[in-house]
Protein backbone atom coordinates (compact mmCIF):
# COMPACT_ATOMS: atom_id res chain seq x y z
CA UNK A 1 0.00 0.00 0.00
CA UNK A 2 3.24 2.30 0.44
CA UNK A 3 4.29 1.82 -2.75
CA UNK A 4 0.93 2.43 -3.90
CA UNK A 5 -0.29 5.23 -2.52
CA UNK A 6 3.23 7.07 -2.01
CA UNK A 7 5.47 6.18 -4.55
CA UNK A 8 3.77 8.25 -7.06
CA UNK A 9 4.47 11.50 -4.96
CA UNK A 10 8.44 11.19 -5.39
CA UNK A 11 7.98 13.42 -8.06
CA UNK A 12 7.05 16.16 -5.44
CA UNK A 13 8.55 14.77 -2.35
CA UNK A 14 12.53 12.83 -3.18
CA UNK A 15 12.06 11.10 0.35
CA UNK A 16 10.01 8.58 -1.17
CA UNK A 17 11.98 7.77 -4.25
CA UNK A 18 12.91 5.35 -1.44
CA UNK A 19 10.42 3.40 -2.26
CA UNK A 20 11.32 2.02 -5.28
CA UNK A 21 14.33 -0.21 -4.51
CA UNK A 22 13.19 -3.66 -3.26
CA UNK A 23 15.52 -3.79 -0.54
CA UNK A 24 14.71 -0.69 0.79
CA UNK A 25 10.94 -2.26 1.23
CA UNK A 26 12.11 -5.48 2.12
CA UNK A 27 13.77 -4.11 5.60
CA UNK A 28 10.75 -2.19 6.36
CA UNK A 29 8.64 -5.54 5.86
CA UNK A 30 10.83 -7.22 7.61
CA UNK A 31 11.18 -4.59 10.67
CA UNK A 32 7.29 -4.17 10.60
CA UNK A 33 6.58 -8.23 10.73
CA UNK A 34 8.60 -8.22 13.84
CA UNK A 35 7.71 -6.15 15.97
CA UNK A 36 3.66 -6.82 14.85
CA UNK A 37 5.08 -10.68 16.08
CA UNK A 38 6.54 -8.93 19.53
CA UNK A 39 3.25 -6.75 19.95
CA UNK A 40 0.91 -9.81 19.74
CA UNK A 41 2.78 -12.40 20.71
CA UNK A 42 2.08 -12.98 24.60
CA UNK A 43 -1.82 -11.57 24.03
CA UNK A 44 -2.82 -14.24 21.37
CA UNK A 45 -0.51 -16.82 23.35
CA UNK A 46 -2.86 -15.99 26.13
CA UNK A 47 -5.81 -16.42 24.23
CA UNK A 48 -4.53 -19.34 22.93
CA UNK A 49 -4.44 -20.54 26.24
CA UNK A 50 -7.30 -20.50 27.62
CA UNK A 51 -9.42 -21.15 24.38
CA UNK A 52 -6.97 -24.32 24.20
CA UNK A 53 -7.12 -25.31 27.63
CA UNK A 54 -5.16 -28.96 27.37
CA UNK A 55 -3.17 -27.28 24.40
CA UNK A 56 -1.83 -29.54 21.76
CA UNK A 57 -2.48 -33.07 22.02
CA UNK A 58 0.92 -35.11 22.59
CA UNK A 59 1.75 -38.26 20.70
CA UNK A 60 1.39 -41.15 23.34
CA UNK A 61 3.69 -43.34 21.33
CA UNK A 62 6.60 -40.31 21.08
CA UNK A 63 9.39 -39.22 23.49
CA UNK A 64 8.04 -39.68 27.38
CA UNK A 65 9.65 -36.72 28.64
CA UNK A 66 7.29 -35.05 26.00
CA UNK A 67 4.15 -36.04 27.83
CA UNK A 68 5.13 -34.02 30.65
CA UNK A 69 7.37 -30.97 29.26
CA UNK A 70 5.45 -30.35 27.07
CA UNK A 71 1.92 -31.29 27.78
CA UNK A 72 -0.03 -27.71 27.91
CA UNK A 73 1.50 -26.00 25.44
CA UNK A 74 -0.90 -23.98 23.12
CA UNK A 75 -0.75 -24.87 19.29
CA UNK A 76 -1.68 -22.57 15.84
CA UNK A 77 1.13 -20.48 17.01
CA UNK A 78 1.74 -20.48 13.39
CA UNK A 79 -0.84 -17.40 13.33
CA UNK A 80 2.12 -15.25 15.00
CA UNK A 81 4.02 -15.31 11.75
CA UNK A 82 1.28 -15.64 9.07
CA UNK A 83 -0.17 -12.38 10.59
CA UNK A 84 2.27 -10.11 11.06
CA UNK A 85 4.04 -11.30 7.66
CA UNK A 86 0.87 -11.16 5.62
CA UNK A 87 0.37 -7.82 6.85
CA UNK A 88 3.76 -6.39 6.64
CA UNK A 89 3.41 -7.69 3.18
CA UNK A 90 0.64 -5.95 1.81
CA UNK A 91 2.13 -2.72 2.84
CA UNK A 92 5.58 -2.77 1.44
CA UNK A 93 5.35 -4.66 -1.71
CA UNK A 94 4.44 -3.52 -4.91
CA UNK A 95 0.91 -4.85 -5.23
CA UNK A 96 1.34 -5.10 -8.89
CA UNK A 97 3.30 -7.95 -9.42
CA UNK A 98 1.94 -11.52 -9.59
CA UNK A 99 3.78 -13.55 -8.29
CA UNK A 100 3.22 -11.84 -4.78
CA UNK A 101 0.01 -12.75 -5.22
CA UNK A 102 0.47 -16.37 -5.51
CA UNK A 103 2.56 -16.94 -2.92
CA UNK A 104 0.34 -15.38 -0.67
CA UNK A 105 -2.20 -17.01 -1.75
CA UNK A 106 -0.36 -20.55 -1.18
CA UNK A 107 0.39 -19.50 2.07
CA UNK A 108 -2.70 -18.04 3.64
CA UNK A 109 -4.80 -21.07 1.66
CA UNK A 110 -1.97 -23.58 3.69
CA UNK A 111 -2.53 -21.75 6.62
CA UNK A 112 -6.01 -22.88 6.48
CA UNK A 113 -5.11 -26.14 5.81
CA UNK A 114 -3.13 -26.26 8.82
CA UNK A 115 -5.54 -24.03 11.07
CA UNK A 116 -8.50 -26.76 10.50
CA UNK A 117 -6.17 -29.53 11.37
CA UNK A 118 -4.72 -27.92 14.68
CA UNK A 119 -8.40 -27.13 15.49
CA UNK A 120 -9.72 -30.43 14.89
CA UNK A 121 -6.94 -32.25 17.08
CA UNK A 122 -7.52 -29.58 20.06
CA UNK A 123 -11.30 -30.02 19.44
CA UNK A 124 -10.66 -34.07 20.20
CA UNK A 125 -7.81 -33.82 22.20
CA UNK A 126 -6.40 -36.39 19.82
CA UNK A 127 -3.50 -36.01 17.85
CA UNK A 128 -5.19 -37.36 14.89
CA UNK A 129 -6.38 -34.20 12.93
CA UNK A 130 -7.96 -33.67 9.71
CA UNK A 131 -7.56 -37.26 7.23
CA UNK A 132 -4.60 -37.43 5.79
CA UNK A 133 -6.53 -38.04 2.61
CA UNK A 134 -8.98 -35.01 2.65
CA UNK A 135 -5.80 -32.98 3.75
CA UNK A 136 -3.89 -33.62 0.71
CA UNK A 137 -5.92 -33.23 -1.56
CA UNK A 138 -6.78 -29.65 -0.52
CA UNK A 139 -2.73 -29.19 -0.62
CA UNK A 140 -2.53 -30.58 -4.33
CA UNK A 141 -5.24 -28.86 -5.50
CA UNK A 142 -4.51 -25.26 -4.07
CA UNK A 143 -0.68 -26.13 -5.14
CA UNK A 144 -2.07 -27.04 -8.79
CA UNK A 145 -3.48 -23.80 -9.01
CA UNK A 146 -0.64 -21.70 -8.06
CA UNK A 147 1.66 -23.69 -10.65
CA UNK A 148 -0.78 -23.34 -13.32
CA UNK A 149 -0.78 -19.49 -12.72
CA UNK A 150 3.00 -19.21 -12.36
CA UNK A 151 3.29 -21.25 -15.88
CA UNK A 152 1.26 -18.78 -17.21
CA UNK A 153 3.09 -16.19 -15.72
CA UNK A 154 6.26 -17.43 -17.42
CA UNK A 155 4.89 -18.38 -20.60
CA UNK A 156 3.80 -14.97 -20.84
CA UNK A 157 7.42 -13.15 -20.61
CA UNK A 158 8.58 -12.34 -24.04
CA UNK A 159 12.05 -12.85 -22.37
CA UNK A 160 11.43 -16.29 -22.24
CA UNK A 161 12.97 -19.18 -24.10
CA UNK A 162 10.29 -21.64 -25.73
CA UNK A 163 9.34 -24.12 -23.07
CA UNK A 164 10.44 -22.24 -20.39
CA UNK A 165 7.39 -22.35 -18.36
CA UNK A 166 7.57 -26.01 -18.23
CA UNK A 167 11.35 -26.51 -17.74
CA UNK A 168 13.34 -26.83 -14.90
CA UNK A 169 17.08 -25.56 -14.15
CA UNK A 170 19.61 -28.18 -13.35
CA UNK A 171 21.94 -26.61 -11.33
CA UNK A 172 25.57 -26.27 -11.94
CA UNK A 173 24.89 -26.25 -15.89
CA UNK A 174 24.65 -22.58 -17.66
CA UNK A 175 21.70 -23.49 -20.03
CA UNK A 176 20.62 -26.43 -19.31
CA UNK A 177 16.49 -26.93 -19.05
CA UNK A 178 14.96 -29.86 -18.98
CA UNK A 179 11.10 -29.75 -20.55
CA UNK A 180 8.78 -32.07 -18.79
CA UNK A 181 5.92 -30.78 -20.77
CA UNK A 182 2.44 -31.06 -19.21
CA UNK A 183 4.17 -33.04 -16.18
CA UNK A 184 5.53 -29.96 -15.00
CA UNK A 185 2.22 -29.34 -13.45
CA UNK A 186 2.38 -32.43 -11.29
CA UNK A 187 5.79 -31.77 -10.59
CA UNK A 188 5.44 -28.10 -8.85
CA UNK A 189 2.88 -29.14 -6.91
CA UNK A 190 4.71 -32.12 -5.34
CA UNK A 191 6.95 -29.77 -4.85
CA UNK A 192 5.07 -27.76 -3.29
CA UNK A 193 3.33 -30.12 -1.08
CA UNK A 194 6.25 -31.98 -0.32
CA UNK A 195 7.86 -28.73 0.68
CA UNK A 196 4.83 -28.40 3.18
CA UNK A 197 4.89 -31.87 4.59
CA UNK A 198 8.58 -32.05 5.08
CA UNK A 199 8.59 -28.33 7.35
CA UNK A 200 5.74 -30.50 8.75
CA UNK A 201 7.72 -33.23 9.89
CA UNK A 202 10.40 -31.27 11.18
CA UNK A 203 8.31 -29.17 13.74
CA UNK A 204 9.07 -31.30 16.63
CA UNK A 205 11.13 -29.35 19.42
CA UNK A 206 11.50 -26.41 20.38
CA UNK A 207 12.62 -23.66 17.39
CA UNK A 208 13.55 -26.90 15.52
CA UNK A 209 11.70 -26.09 12.46
CA UNK A 210 11.52 -22.01 12.35
CA UNK A 211 15.15 -21.33 11.85
CA UNK A 212 15.58 -23.94 9.19
CA UNK A 213 12.81 -22.46 7.54
CA UNK A 214 14.04 -18.72 8.20
CA UNK A 215 17.91 -20.13 6.91
CA UNK A 216 15.64 -21.63 3.39
CA UNK A 217 13.39 -18.51 3.29
CA UNK A 218 16.43 -15.81 3.58
CA UNK A 219 18.62 -17.93 0.45
CA UNK A 220 15.56 -18.41 -1.48
CA UNK A 221 14.85 -14.61 -1.11
CA UNK A 222 18.09 -13.82 -2.38
CA UNK A 223 17.65 -16.06 -5.62
CA UNK A 224 14.46 -14.69 -6.42
CA UNK A 225 15.50 -11.09 -6.05
CA UNK A 226 18.83 -12.30 -8.36
CA UNK A 227 16.93 -13.98 -10.86
CA UNK A 228 14.33 -11.42 -11.21
CA UNK A 229 17.65 -8.98 -12.65
CA UNK A 230 18.33 -9.40 -16.00
CA UNK A 231 22.44 -7.50 -15.17
CA UNK A 232 22.67 -10.15 -12.44
CA UNK A 233 21.54 -13.43 -14.51
CA UNK A 234 23.49 -12.83 -17.32
CA UNK A 235 26.45 -12.62 -15.04
CA UNK A 236 26.02 -15.76 -13.37
CA UNK A 237 24.02 -17.34 -16.13
CA UNK A 238 21.04 -17.96 -14.63
CA UNK A 239 17.46 -18.20 -15.90
CA UNK A 240 16.05 -14.96 -15.75
CA UNK A 241 11.94 -14.62 -14.51
CA UNK A 242 11.22 -11.08 -14.50
CA UNK A 243 8.99 -9.79 -11.65
CA UNK A 244 10.65 -12.48 -9.27
CA UNK A 245 12.76 -9.93 -7.64
CA UNK A 246 9.60 -8.43 -5.15
CA UNK A 247 9.22 -11.81 -3.95
CA UNK A 248 12.38 -10.68 -1.80
CA UNK A 249 9.86 -8.35 0.29
CA UNK A 250 7.58 -11.11 1.25
CA UNK A 251 10.41 -13.64 2.10
CA UNK A 252 11.87 -10.27 4.30
CA UNK A 253 8.28 -10.16 5.94
CA UNK A 254 8.35 -14.17 6.65
CA UNK A 255 11.68 -13.39 8.13
CA UNK A 256 10.59 -10.73 10.48
CA UNK A 257 7.54 -12.39 11.83
CA UNK A 258 9.80 -16.05 11.85
CA UNK A 259 12.22 -13.93 14.76
CA UNK A 260 8.96 -12.66 16.84
CA UNK A 261 7.82 -16.12 16.97
CA UNK A 262 11.05 -17.61 17.75
CA UNK A 263 11.18 -15.24 20.79
CA UNK A 264 8.30 -17.25 21.58
CA UNK A 265 8.94 -20.52 20.57
CA UNK A 266 12.63 -20.95 22.21
CA UNK A 267 13.18 -23.88 24.59
CA UNK A 268 10.97 -24.29 27.04
CA UNK A 269 8.09 -22.85 23.84
CA UNK A 270 5.47 -21.00 25.23
CA UNK A 271 3.70 -21.53 21.83
CA UNK A 272 3.91 -24.10 19.19
CA UNK A 273 3.21 -23.15 15.43
CA UNK A 274 1.03 -26.27 14.30
CA UNK A 275 0.30 -27.23 10.87
CA UNK A 276 -1.08 -23.73 10.91
CA UNK A 277 2.23 -22.46 10.63
CA UNK A 278 4.43 -25.47 9.40
CA UNK A 279 2.35 -26.49 6.39
CA UNK A 280 2.15 -22.91 5.40
CA UNK A 281 5.73 -22.05 5.67
CA UNK A 282 6.95 -25.21 3.58
CA UNK A 283 4.36 -24.35 0.82
CA UNK A 284 5.81 -20.68 0.53
CA UNK A 285 9.14 -22.05 0.28
CA UNK A 286 8.01 -24.83 -2.05
CA UNK A 287 5.79 -22.02 -4.43
CA UNK A 288 8.80 -19.72 -4.35
CA UNK A 289 11.41 -22.38 -5.56
CA UNK A 290 8.81 -23.00 -8.52
CA UNK A 291 8.30 -19.11 -9.26
CA UNK A 292 12.39 -18.72 -9.95
CA UNK A 293 12.77 -22.12 -11.33
CA UNK A 294 15.15 -23.30 -8.75
CA UNK A 295 13.10 -26.51 -7.34
CA UNK A 296 15.90 -28.95 -7.26
CA UNK A 297 17.99 -25.99 -5.55
CA UNK A 298 15.22 -26.05 -2.65
CA UNK A 299 16.03 -29.74 -1.79
CA UNK A 300 19.98 -28.93 -1.34
CA UNK A 301 19.11 -25.63 0.71
CA UNK A 302 15.70 -27.42 2.38
CA UNK A 303 18.15 -31.10 2.87
CA UNK A 304 17.46 -30.49 6.57
CA UNK A 305 13.26 -31.10 5.56
CA UNK A 306 14.48 -33.63 3.13
CA UNK A 307 16.51 -35.64 5.27
CA UNK A 308 13.70 -35.39 8.12
CA UNK A 309 10.94 -36.77 5.79
CA UNK A 310 12.98 -39.68 4.18
CA UNK A 311 13.69 -40.64 7.81
CA UNK A 312 10.49 -41.13 7.63
CA UNK A 313 9.52 -42.71 4.87
CA UNK A 314 12.49 -45.50 5.21
CA UNK A 315 11.07 -46.18 8.55
CA UNK A 316 7.73 -46.78 7.27
CA UNK A 317 8.75 -48.60 4.38
CA UNK A 318 11.43 -50.99 6.45
CA UNK A 319 8.28 -52.02 8.98
CA UNK A 320 6.13 -52.81 6.59
CA UNK A 321 8.71 -55.07 4.69
CA UNK A 322 10.79 -56.75 7.36
CA UNK A 323 8.71 -56.00 10.90
CA UNK A 324 12.21 -54.17 11.67
CA UNK A 325 12.51 -49.82 12.37
CA UNK A 326 16.11 -48.46 10.81
CA UNK A 327 15.73 -45.66 13.54
CA UNK A 328 14.64 -45.77 17.10
CA UNK A 329 11.99 -43.25 16.08
CA UNK A 330 10.96 -41.27 13.26
CA UNK A 331 11.49 -38.14 12.07
CA UNK A 332 15.01 -38.73 12.70
CA UNK A 333 14.75 -35.89 15.24
CA UNK A 334 13.63 -38.33 17.74
CA UNK A 335 15.86 -41.20 17.07
CA UNK A 336 18.58 -38.65 18.55
CA UNK A 337 16.61 -37.76 21.45
CA UNK A 338 16.11 -41.82 22.16
CA UNK A 339 20.07 -41.59 22.18
CA UNK A 340 19.45 -39.54 25.04
CA UNK A 341 20.40 -36.45 23.29
CA UNK A 342 19.09 -33.00 24.93
CA UNK A 343 16.97 -31.29 22.95
CA UNK A 344 19.16 -28.14 22.86
CA UNK A 345 21.69 -30.02 21.69
CA UNK A 346 19.65 -31.31 18.99
CA UNK A 347 17.74 -28.25 17.67
CA UNK A 348 21.33 -26.13 17.50
CA UNK A 349 23.26 -29.45 15.68
CA UNK A 350 20.05 -28.92 13.33
CA UNK A 351 20.33 -25.55 12.90
CA UNK A 352 23.88 -26.18 11.54
CA UNK A 353 23.19 -28.44 9.18
CA UNK A 354 20.29 -25.54 7.64
CA UNK A 355 23.33 -23.54 7.21
CA UNK A 356 26.26 -25.62 5.79
CA UNK A 357 23.19 -26.87 3.52
CA UNK A 358 21.87 -23.45 2.21
CA UNK A 359 25.68 -22.60 1.63
CA UNK A 360 25.90 -25.18 -0.74
CA UNK A 361 22.77 -24.12 -2.31
CA UNK A 362 23.88 -20.97 -2.79
CA UNK A 363 27.07 -22.38 -4.11
CA UNK A 364 25.12 -23.47 -7.06
CA UNK A 365 24.28 -19.64 -8.25
CA UNK A 366 28.19 -19.14 -9.14
CA UNK A 367 29.24 -23.18 -9.59
CA UNK A 368 27.72 -23.47 -13.48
Amino acid sequence: MLYHFLYPLADQFSLFNVLRYITFRSGGAMMTSMILAFWFGKPLIEWLRIKQKTGQPIRTDGPERHLIEKAGTPTMGGVLILFPAVVSTLLWVNPGNAYVWIVLGVLCGFGLIGFADDYTKVKNRSHGGVSGRVRLLGEFILAGIAVYLVMRLSAASPSAPPGFATSVAVPFFKDLLINLGPFYLLFGAFVIVGASNAVNLTDGLDGLAIVPVMIAAASLGLIAYIVGRVDYTEYLQLPYVPGTSELAVLVAALLGGGLGFLWWNAPPALVFMGDTGSLSLGAALGTIAVAIKHEIVLAIIGGLFVLEAVSVIVQVASFRLTGKRVFRMAPIHHHFEKLGWAEPTIVIRFWIIAVILALLGLATLKLR
